[in-house]
């Protein structure tokens, strides 16, 4: 093991994906589990609004959809299909009763960040909102150390796993799928991507609004087509969620198994890491929306992780379960011979899943959602750093230095090994949940006096 991982470890396992569950129970009990008593007025404020005519907002900034696009385009990444894909390789079909656990508690924390980013936000210079992390942390704790702290590593995280993860998986991707050079893939990527976010935070949400809706419906319809096909599975793969949750399962005549501990780690990291809830990250996205209600924005906020980690890694989960591509005792027996290939998780285990339907196209299918899935979080990992970089500079006079380096290192991480990034990625990113999840236990009574005002106003 590594430095990098060791470092990595330390921050994450368990102490960090702990305090995520505690802060995601804390905040669930105190607002009287909000995500499921009201679950309709959640719903009718976020999807039973789309299509209705928007509310007269504050002035400039994002629509509410926008900001949910922009904030999915960074969470909806290649975490949804490669992401799950090895949390069940390496933690057993438990991991997903886990990830779903982290999501349910993860729908309060996410409300409660989206709800303080939009209480605690400013305007620029142009007169739009802007905010996050940053601002409640400073505002409402005070502590400018804490903001400078998270700004920090999320200038950091952008540019690492937010970055060079996601270039490689499209390189990747595209160059087994169709062949093309992943140095090509990168460059032409890096121009789109910088075709994008050169129109600022307005044009990053226009793109997002289209393409995240799209590619959602696109991987969620597919998925279904594939569970109908193996719609006599479904039970049996719940039932092994439910039992690998809690009880070990054990393979080689009694030799190594999956433990609870196991399941524990790869699920909630990967809840963690597909909804962002408790990170800090996608607020920064929710505080540009053109709202006057800061409760009303963290309804979005929970339909964000409903729809990142209830919805989409759950088809992935489901799909690879279903249809038999996930041996649980050739994949124990590979972990512990240290013979864990490339071909046995992540995309290549998904894209089995769907080949048992789709055929030969089950892999470019998912070829092509995983394409999608990492460009749109570019432009929003793209935006955040953006955001981070402008709080520690007092300006956005380093906005144009900070793009370039950015699309650089896109293109230098399509081809490069991004096996130390990942590491360094998630140290940023667990250094920079620790002091957002610290200001949101803080704040929590202001947050959710604003929720328990606003629920009572509506019919």
């Amino acid at each position: 093991m590594t430095g990098l991982e060791r470092l990595a470890d330390l921050i994450w396992n368990p102490w960090l994906l702990g305090l995520f569950l505690i802060a995601g129970l804390y905040l669930s009990v105190r607002s009287g589990f909000f995500q499921v008593v009201h679950c309709g007025l959640w719903l009718r404020t976020t999807a039973g609004a789309l299509g209705k005519k928007a509310r007269k907002g504050t002035g400039r900034g994002l629509t509410q959809l926008q900001a949910m696009s922009t904030a999915l385009a960074a969470t909806i990444g290649t975490g949804s299909i490669a992401g799950v894909a090895t949390a069940i390789f390496y933690g057993g079909p438990g991991a997903v009763f886990w990830m779903w656990v982290s999501a349910f508690l993860g729908m309060m924390t996410g409300c409660v960040e989206k709800i303080l980013a939009v209480r605690y936000r400013e305007k620029d210079e142009k007169g739009c909102w802007q905010g996050g992390p940053m601002c409640y942390m400073e505002k409402g704790l005070g502590s400018p150390a804490l903001a400078t702290l998270f700004a920090l590593c999320c200038v950091a995280a952008s540019l690492g796993g937010g970055n060079m993860v996601q270039a490689n998986s499209i390189s990747a991707a595209l160059h087994a799928g169709f062949g093309l050079d992943p140095l090509a893939v990168g460059i032409v990527v890096a121009l789109l991507t910088g075709a994008v976010v050169v129109g600022g935070i307005g044009r990053i949400g226009k793109v997002s609004e289209t393409l995240v809706p799209c590619m959602a419906l696109l991987f969620v319809g597919g998925g279904m087509a594939v569970l109908c096909c193996h719609a006599q599975a479904l039970p049996g793969a719940l039932r092994e969620i439910v039992e690998g949750a809690f009880t070990p399962k054990a393979a080689l005549g009694g030799g190594a198994g999956y433990s609870m501990a196991a399941a524990l780690r790869y699920g909630v990291a990967r809840g963690v890491f597909t909804n962002e809830a408790g990170m800090g990250s996608s607020s920064i996205a929710h505080a540009a929306a053109d709202t006057r209600e800061p409760a009303e924005q963290g309804m979005w906020g929970i339909f964000e992780v409903f729809v990142a980690t209830i919805v989409v890694c759950s088809i992935t989960a489901l799909v690879i379960l279903t249809t038999g591509v996930y041996q649980p005792e050739e994949a124990l027996a590979a972990i512990q011979r240290g013979q864990v290939t490339p071909e046995m998780l992540g995309a290549p285990l998904s894209a089995a899943g769907f080949s048992t339907v789709f055929g030969s196209f089950g892999e470019i299918f998912v070829s092509v959602c995983l394409l999608l899935f990492a460009f749109t979080s570019l432009l929003g990992c793209c935006y955040y750093g953006e955001r981070g970089l402008a709080y520690l500079s007092g300006s956005n006079r380093w906005r144009w230095i900070y793009r370039l380096v950015f699309l650089w290192a896109l293109v230098w991480g399509s081809v490069a090994d991004v096996t130390a990034v990942w590491q360094l990625a998630d140290i940023f990113n667990g250094l920079m949940a620790l002091p957002n999840l610290f200001a949101l236990l803080l704040l929590s009574p202001e947050a959710l006096a604003l929720l328990r005002t606003w629920k009572s106003k509506q019919k």
